[in-house]
């Protein structure tokens, strides 16, 4: 769907006083005898019927060249950056595997009373030395068609798969609302619910760009970042109201201009998981690429191998130490800190204490990160240099910072009130 609730909020708030529409719901069986009524012969041919209320349409769309291969070592870079890979790090799937999938809806709860009316799932097949994304759409024409709507979506994930125990399903915020409206749905109309690996890009995404974009909607992330046009695009915050309109009207154009908008997010979201691709294979190179947080994919991929770390190849492990050492180079506080601790664990101590001394020197850096480094000095000095003396003007230093925070304060304090205790011992 591309939104999240605040985004569609705001969208539907700002976007329904430019047009002057208002909030329209279904109201009464003259609805449905409009929407029964509504000729199908004025949809384009590449609507096949599925049921007597349910429409499908199959679309291939060329995705932009090149595609990196998926080798052993990029499929669990992969999992580092989408973490919802990690419970099959060490599986061989291929780009294949992947279904992109997106709803449209009648609102934007995940609650009993919102349904889908289009329902679109993408999968990358190979074509002309590339990948093309083959695009089916669902769109359900009124209430009564829902249980072909279910059964005719949920057929695209059946027979998928494979060698795995579920097919693989990729959305942009679909953990928190898409998946849950298919699932209350399916309840509602006694179709048992999808089981599938869920593969969520929505904080994958955050964690690269939150920093360098206004905001992270899928729509934002696709022209900001990866250049696709959505120009004359429809906003998807006006879903509800075109197929309410759709219901009451029977008129077509805005439905197709809403199953536009749902090609485009899925196309988008291919492209976005293909990007995931790019940076996993080269992390150093798509930091310039795709504009990434140089700070925040070291620091997940960090934390990703201290965790799950566990049979990744070499070649995974040396590209964490790299993006580490190159954000710290860069001036970013928090890898030079993490750097620093490294090299102390490693018992690189001189290399260390130079690097903690340059972070709390360094007047652009954090207060908070100031105050761990001098910590780190602190603490060095009293058990590694015994240096007691030396470790006491450390803490200071720390206490001397403007904006400490209170936890760490604490921790000075008590350091500095034990120092002071060991030094008056050591004088008597």
């Amino acid at each position: 769907m591309g939104y999240s609730l605040r985004d569609r909020l705001q969208a539907i708030k700002s976007l329904q006083a430019e047009a002057g529409l208002k909030n329209s719901a279904p109201a009464s069986e003259d609805v449905l005898s409009v929407a029964d009524a509504a000729s199908t012969d004025t949809l384009p041919p590449d609507w096949l019927s599925v049921a007597g209320l349910v429409k499908k349409r199959v679309l291939t769309l060329d995705m932009p060249a090149p595609v990196p291969d998926l080798t052993k070592s990029v499929r669990q870079s992969l999992a580092i950056l989408a973490p919802d890979l990690l419970p099959v790090l060490h599986a061989d799937y291929v780009y294949e595997d992947f279904v992109f999938f997106d709803l449209e809806t009648t609102g934007l709860s995940s609650g009993a009373g919102t349904l889908a009316f289009i329902a679109a799932f993408g999968r990358l097949k190979k074509a002309h030395g590339g990948y093309a994304l083959q695009c089916t759409q669902y769109l359900l024409l009124d209430y009564p068609g829902e249980n072909d709507f279910l059964e005719a979506a949920l057929g695209a994930l059946r027979g998928l798969r494979g060698e795995f125990d579920a097919p693989f399903i990729v959305s942009y915020n679909g953990k928190c609302f898409d998946s849950q409206i298919l699932k209350t749905r399916c309840h509602m109309n006694a179709i048992a619910s999808p089981v599938f690996h869920h593969v969520d890009l929505l904080h994958p995404a955050r964690r690269l760009w939150r920093r360098t974009l206004p905001s992270c909607s899928q729509s934002e992330i696709e022209t900001a970042i990866l250049g696709l046009d959505r120009t004359g695009d429809i906003s998807g915050a006006f879903a509800p109201d075109i197929w309410f309109s759709f219901l009451r009207t029977g008129e077509w154009t805005p439905l197709l201009k809403m199953c536009d908008h749902n090609k485009r997010d899925v196309f988008g979201l291919a492209s976005l998981f293909i990007a995931f691709a790019h940076i996993a294979a080269d992390p150093t190179q798509s930091v310039e690429r795709y504009g990434v947080d140089r700070e925040n994919l070291a620091l997940r991929w960090r934390s990703a191998l201290k965790y799950n770390g566990a049979g990744v190849e070499e070649t995974v492990r040396r590209t964490g130490e790299d993006l580490i050492r190159d954000a710290s180079d860069r001036g970013c506080p928090k890898a030079a800190l993490i750097l620093a601790f490294d090299r102390m664990r490693d018992g690189s101590f001189e290399e260390a204490r130079q690097g903690l001394s340059a972070i709390a020197a360094a007047p652009a850096f954090p207060v908070v990160v100031k105050a761990f480094a001098l910590r780190g000095l602190a603490i060095d000095a009293e058990r590694r240099l015994k240096d007691e003396g030396k470790a006491l003007a450390y803490v200071e230093q720390g206490l001397a910072l403007n904006g400490v925070g209170n936890t760490a304060r604490a921790d000075l304090e008590h350091r500095k009130e034990r120092l002071i205790k060991k030094l008056n011992v050591g004088a008597r």
